[in-house]
């Protein structure tokens, strides 16, 4: 019970002490259901598996990319083998559980993930093997469970978990006494497992989170083709007549500066906008014909803020972008970074256009 015990509170600490801040996005929302397979590990019966079934219900709150809480509910029906001659018992559960969710590769169509939860379990028995025990009991239990998500639509996703649940005594299996070690850290209480196989419906999603956004609408197998006619949508809805500008190029003798239109940010973020991964793509392909070319990469801003935020939010914009052509293969020891805040503007700051225009990124070509 003392290790018992102890698992809570870690489990307790790590839920009640979340940064929501950061790098944490707005909060998604996903129901879940499915089948259960349960099956004793632990305990006094001889292990019986052809009749064991139930499901499981959840709701779960995704915090971020990589964290999530998830309320789980589940019924069990698990049979054992006693006696000689030899005779079945049957337990009938219903189990509650708060989990903690930790996602490894969340961006990937296949996730796979880690819980760590506690709850409790009220269980009756059916041809109760030990006739001292009364009818049924709630006892608390903590779990651990290992799963993977794979994404079968926009807001669906297929789940199949595997569970490992130890409750905090030894009746589970209609049968008093302790039982060999095997629960979690090793205790003797009674042990079963759990395999789900079910569905995930994420009927609420929060904006996309800055680590994954980089490969929003990029193809990771090969370059999406650029599509130049809304490249020039873009120049003409957003940009003054009266400012030069220029799409992404090749390196040509006269060429030391790029303007890459529409590599645009909303006001006050640093999140790229879906017209800009098109242009950054393309910025991609030229870096990588010409291996020996470095460039800084200059992140801008309007004037709408202090002077020092818009410095710091300029230097965020530059990180963003760096970020996305390293993750799109050009080594980092090309690129360099420089936040020039509101002090560059290359359109009128008092219209709305003229300020889109200014929150921009520029290229300056070092050697």
């Amino acid at each position: 019970m003392k290790k018992l015990f102890s698992l809570v509170s870690i489990f307790l600490f790590l839920v009640l002490n979340l940064d929501a801040s950061g790098q944490l996005a707005e909060n998604s929302w996903g129901f879940g259901f499915g089948g259960t397979y349960p099956r004793f590990v632990n305990h006094n019966l001889t292990a019986a598996g052809d009749n064991n079934f139930g499901g499981f219900l959840s709701l779960q709150r995704n915090f971020s990319e990589h964290v999530g809480l998830r309320l789980n509910g589940r019924f069990l029906h698990m049979e054992g083998k006693f006696g000689i001659p030899e005779e079945i018992s049957k337990t009938i559960g219903y189990n509650g559980n708060l989990d903690f969710l930790y996602y490894f590769v969340p961006c990937e169509p296949v996730s796979p993930y880690i819980s760590l939860g506690m709850g409790g379990i009220y269980f009756q028995f059916g041809n109760n093997p030990d006739p001292t025990l009364d009818d049924s009991y709630f006892d608390f239990q903590v779990n651990a469970s290992l799963g993977v998500e794979w994404k079968v639509g926009d807001d669906w996703r297929l789940k199949t978990e595997f569970g490992y649940h130890t409750v905090a005594d030894n009746k589970l299996d209609g049968m008093s006494g302790a039982n060999t070690s095997g629960g979690i850290l090793g205790g003797p209480n009674d042990t079963y497992m759990t395999i789900d196989i079910g569905f995930i419906y994420y009927f609420e999603k929060g904006k996309p989170s800055k680590f994954c956004q980089l490969y929003s609408g990029i193809s990771m197998d090969a370059p999406e083709p650029v599509d130049y006619d809304r490249i020039e949508q873009i120049v003409q809805r957003h940009i003054p007549e009266v400012v030069e500008t220029q799409v992404v190029v090749e390196k040509t003798v006269d060429t030391s500066r790029w303007v890459l239109v529409g590599v645009n940010f909303d006001f006050n973020s640093a999140r790229l906008s879906s017209e800009a991964y098109p242009i950054l793509l393309h910025a991609v392909q030229v870096l990588l014909r010409n291996p020996d070319m470095r460039i800084e990469i200059q992140g801008h801003t309007d004037n709408v803020g202090s002077e020092r935020y818009n410095q710091t939010l300029s230097e965020r914009r530059a990180r963003t972008v760096m970020n996305y052509l390293v993750a799109r293969g050009i080594s980092a020891s090309r690129l360099q970074t420089m936040g020039y805040g509101e002090t560059k503007p290359i359109a009128d700051n008092n219209t709305p256009a003229g300020r889109a225009m200014n929150r921009r990124i520029e290229f300056k070509i070092l050697n």
